[in-house]
């Protein structure tokens, strides 16, 4: 019985339930020890000292992520969805269960899960050093944290993350929700990718699943947001930019001031208006003009590996094509970024995209609505899941 079952029929808190699905869990993988284990409330709000506010990490749409510290001292980090629904429940039946089945150094590690009653937790390792975008865009971010080192080290660990979940995991996942605020840093600064929410299962045989659409704006494929369409190659797309993010510490939408001249009421007025400029309009024209020194965060004050640089920078753009059907996969993206394929490196170079800019366009906006952080799901497609086939050669 898949955990998704036990919890969305409502039957969560049945102890006996749980267990056996822990041994088909053992028994399917071949595991003699689960590393995860099923936490009593009781102990969570003793961890949390009651989910006190003074031990908030984070909030999001979902709920709030909380510091816990348990009795044997080991630190946690506590996910406690807001509220119960048929929506919310799968969302965490689906989290648990991907964090279960998946194990990589680059991967957050599931600790544990809490389903009593209304409660909806689940408990990871805690990461210290928080999330990348805190270093680049939030509290840490005027404290200089992350050397050359350290972001090309980020760049690395996040992708082979990414390539185990979609080259070796079984079945393939897609993450869907690529971002700087899901790769969290340990205490030596190493990727972990986090919130498997939205993540979604790819069968064999399939080249994508057609879904609603979820994620967020600024790092979602063009053929993802307008037509549904999800695949790996999305998430190649999202960690093409995420890497044009940590190169230039950068956000992935820039709101521009614009001015225009009107007449009105008869008098010729200028009005104010404003736009938003994507991370790959903004870096392709310097690219093209081989202007890298203009790309690189300037945190950094002259100190990075220039030719890392224009590594990573050209990996970026590569990946944060338009045309899904030219992005390298991430078994490839680990590989050049490595710098194990001088050969690949140099014909990338010298693709076409870098030979002129391309017209600058709204990539990921089309039709979306600015103001919100997340795609709704009632805005997209309304078909839910519907598994394409394709080459099966795959």
């Amino acid at each position: 019985m898949p955990f998704c079952k036990i919890i969305c029929c409502g039957r969560g808190s049945n102890s006996v339930l749980k267990w056996k699905w822990i041994k088909l869990y053992r028994k399917e993988h071949g595991q003699k020890q689960v590393t995860w284990r099923i936490f009593s409330l009781k102990e969570l709000h003793s961890a949390t000292n009651n989910f006190n506010y003074d031990n908030k990490l984070g909030e999001g749409g979902f709920g709030s992520v909380y510091w816990g510290q348990l009795w044997d001292g080991s630190q946690i980090a506590v996910k406690r969805l807001k509220v119960r629904s048929n929506k919310a429940d799968m969302e965490f039946a689906v989290e648990v269960e991907i964090l279960a089945l998946v194990r990589h150094k680059n991967l957050l590690s599931l600790r544990g899960y809490c389903a009593e009653g209304q409660e909806r937790i689940i408990v990871y390792e805690y990461m210290p050093n928080l999330s990348l975008h805190s270093h680049l865009h939030g509290q840490h971010s005027a404290e200089c944290l992350l050397d050359w080192n350290r972001r090309m080290n980020i760049a690395i660990g996040s992708a082979e993350g990414i390539a185990y979940l979609h080259h070796h995991a079984t079945p393939h996942v897609i993450h869907r929700d690529i971002k700087g605020s899901n790769v969290l840093l340990d205490s030596d600064f190493n990727a972990q990718v986090a919130d498997f929410g939205f993540a979604k299962l790819i069968p064999d045989g399939a080249t994508h699943v057609t879904t609603r659409v979820m994620g967020t704006l600024g790092y979602l494929a063009p053929e993802y947001a307008m037509l549904g369409k999800a695949s790996e190659s999305c998430d190649v797309y999202s960690f093409g930019i995420l890497l044009l993010e940590l190169a230039s510490g950068k956000k992935p939408l820039e709101k521009l001031s614009a001015s225009t001249k009107e007449l009105v009421g008869g008098k010729m007025r200028t009005l104010g208006a404003t736009m938003k400029r994507t991370i790959t309009d903004w870096a392709l024209p310097l690219v093209c003009e081989k202007k890298f020194g203009e790309i690189v965060d300037p945190r950094l004050n002259g100190n990075f590996v220039e030719e890392e640089l224009k590594r990573v920078v050209f990996i970026a753009l590569m990946c944060a094509q338009s045309r899904p059907e030219r992005r390298p996969s991430m078994l490839e993206v680990v590989e050049l970024l490595k710098g194990v394929s001088k050969d690949k490196l140099s014909f990338l170079e010298n693709d076409e995209l870098f030979r002129s800019p391309m017209p600058a366009d709204c990539n990921d906006c089309s039709g979306v609505d600015d103001g919100s952080d997340f795609i709704s799901e009632e805005k997209e497609p309304k078909q839910e899941v519907k598994e394409v086939e394709g080459d099966t050669g795959k």
